[in-house]
């Protein structure tokens, strides 16, 4: 295999507990691939799982948020006219996106 990116090979033997006790914790990372996992634990020693998924509501509460702005600014282009509900609507976006940060901040610190 000569065209392999990495040519050298290097083998372990195992018993049943700890091939048992690696599967646990790559399903723990949510990976399949054993010698992406095996690399990574024999270069750093550790791998850090990051959960996203709080940044993923923010991102998505900014974007609904640009959104309606966006909406609000096209109907004031074109009508010369902007109405209460739209503000409220606007309002209701923004707290919900400084909601999110607070959740954040406190979850960091």
């Amino acid at each position: 295999m000569p065209d392999r990116t990495r040519p050298i090979r290097k083998e372990i033997c195992l018993n049943e507990q700890e091939l048992n006790l690696i599967q646990h914790k790559m399903r723990q990372l949510g990976t399949h691939n054993f010698g992406a996992y095996a690399r990574k634990m024999l270069i750093d020693g550790y791998i850090i799982n990051v959960d996203y998924t709080e940044q993923k509501k923010l991102a998505a509460a900014v974007s609904r948020a640009a959104s309606n702005i966006n909406q609000i600014c096209r109907r004031i282009n074109s009508t010369g006219h902007f109405y209460d509900a739209d503000i409220a609507e606007l309002k209701a976006r923004m707290a919900d996106v400084w909601e999110l940060l607070k959740v954040q901040q406190r979850n960091e610190l």
